[in-house]
């Protein structure tokens, strides 16, 4: 039987081992706490997400004159087309459109550019919506966790 601690015990995480505390996002990932080779933080993230997903409307509106809330499957043309997008340059040159606007690239964890097969996994939970919309302590969305990437702020955009 199923008591109220068995629950309990679930939610409040694994016992016998103290809670890591940091000061700022990616500092148990022994980042820096601001500026270049720091977490991108949330304002960034959602407004290069906005840079990229308006350029895919307007690609989408173009290429296959469909958007802006038009039924049937032809709608998601344009999440074909961002789908598209951030993975052919997330696995060549690290970054979005958007990324590069507000200064963010994406990296593997052990350095360096992200894999084809990273940038296909951070890709596809990206485009599920879901995964990015959780994030853990350090900044991270289980798209992230999940292609064992970052998205770091790089230097200001030129």
């Amino acid at each position: 039987m199923i008591d109220r601690r068995d629950v309990a015990s679930w939610l409040q995480g694994p016992s016998g081992r103290p809670a890591a505390t940091q000061d700022y996002p990616g500092q148990r990932l022994g980042l820096a706490p601001s500026g270049p080779g720091s977490i991108g933080r949330f304002g960034r993230r959602l407004v290069g997400l906005l840079v990229d997903w308006t350029l895919a409307q307007l690609v989408a509106w173009v290429v296959f004159r469909v958007g802006w809330g038009d039924p049937g499957a032809a709608s998601f043309a344009p999440l074909g087309v961002f789908a598209v997008g951030h993975l052919v340059l997330v696995g060549t040159v690290g970054f979005t459109v958007g990324h590069r606007v507000v200064g963010l690239a994406v990296v593997s964890m052990s350095g360096g550019r992200p894999t084809v097969a990273q940038a296909l996994i951070r890709t596809s939970l990206l485009c599920l919506a879901i995964p990015a919309l959780i994030w853990d302590g350090d900044g991270r969305g289980l798209h992230d966790k999940a292609a064992s990437t970052l998205l770091l702020r790089m230097g200001e955009p030129d």
